[in-house]
């Protein structure tokens, strides 16, 4: 960690909300890329200023008129000039990420939660579910365990079942099952995707699965490389992995299951490579795209339609 003169700006800038403005404008020079918990420059450096200083997200605004000491603003401004140098997301750099409304501890191990599934879970699977109550719920490619662990406190009443190809994602999800005290309510296998996983039936199964092809994943910004290249990729060039999805699916969800499945943009490479698949894409009122739901008896016919065609 380079040495930084600090004290020009520890002189002239004394508020909270000063270093939260310092910091969005150097992380904008230096051109930062978003996406891990935040979409800009303004909220990630908020992110790390009031962590640095031990303050809630919730801090109500009149405290960012507070003064800081000499000690705060060396601090804060060495964790601005840290995620610049290192490039790593604020979620790293705290180990701290939010999704569906909840906290959730996060370091390299897993990719940062950042679903737009949180939008879906926080209205209870509305108007998708309909009158149907999810008694099992699985979470396929759990990573950190935000999604099950929501899951669970929406629906105190089923058993979820979270899984991940990776023991460093499980042993990540297991710390968030305690920290959100979830007692047994949330069982974790290790399996990839539905091999490892003991055949039973889900009424619910919601799933991030890695979409992202490794030429998309070599393009993306030096923050993405801080995360698990696996969970974007799952060491596949194309859509196999979610098509090996979609064929297994049927074998564990429940006659009238829901499979929720997030694809990102490579939803238009899915519809071009299946223009028949009876998915309905999701509208999100919070931004994020490729979020799709399908029923499990319009699945089934499908699969047997394919298997039909491959003959």
């Amino acid at each position: 960690m380079t040495h930084h003169d600090n004290t020009d700006i520890a002189a002239t800038l004394t508020r909270v909300l000063d270093y939260i403005r310092w910091g969005a404008s150097r992380f904008a020079a230096a051109e930062l890329a978003f996406g891990h918990g935040s979409d800009n420059a303004v909220d990630e450096a908020a992110h790390l200023v009031l962590d640095t200083l031990g303050l809630d997200a919730t801090l109500p605004d009149v405290y960012l008129d507070s003064t800081l000491t000499f000690a705060e603003r060396d601090a804060v401004i060495e964790i601005i000039h840290r995620r610049i140098e290192t490039r790593r997301p604020a979620a790293y750099i705290t180990q701290k990420a939010w999704f569906a409304g909840l906290e959730f501890f996060v370091d390299e191990r897993v990719i940062v939660p950042r679903s737009p599934i949180a939008e879906l879970i926080e209205t209870e699977f509305q108007p998708w579910l309909g009158h149907r109550e999810p008694l099992s719920i699985l979470d396929l490619c759990t990573g950190s365990g935000a999604i099950a662990i929501a899951c669970a406190l929406a629906f105190p009443e089923a058993r979820v079942v979270a899984t991940d190809a990776s023991d460093d994602a499980l042993d990540v999800a297991r710390i968030n099952s305690d920290k959100h005290d979830i007692g047994p309510q949330v069982e974790y296998v290790k399996a990839d995707l539905f091999d490892g996983l003991p055949e039973q039936r889900f009424d619910l199964i919601v799933t991030n699965p890695p979409y992202v092809t490794r030429d998309e994943w070599s393009g993306l910004a030096p923050e993405y490389r801080h995360e698990p290249g696996f969970a974007f990729h799952g060491d596949s060039d194309d859509l196999s992995l979610v098509a090996r999805l979609l064929f297994d699916a049927r074998n564990y969800l429940s006659e009238d299951g829901l499979l929720v499945l997030e694809v990102g943009y490579s939803a238009f490479v899915l519809e071009q490579t299946y223009p028949d698949l009876p998915i309905t894409w999701v509208e999100l009122e919070r931004g994020g795209l490729g979020v799709g739901v399908l029923e499990a008896q319009d699945l089934d016919a499908w699969v047997d339609a394919q298997a039909a065609t491959a003959q």
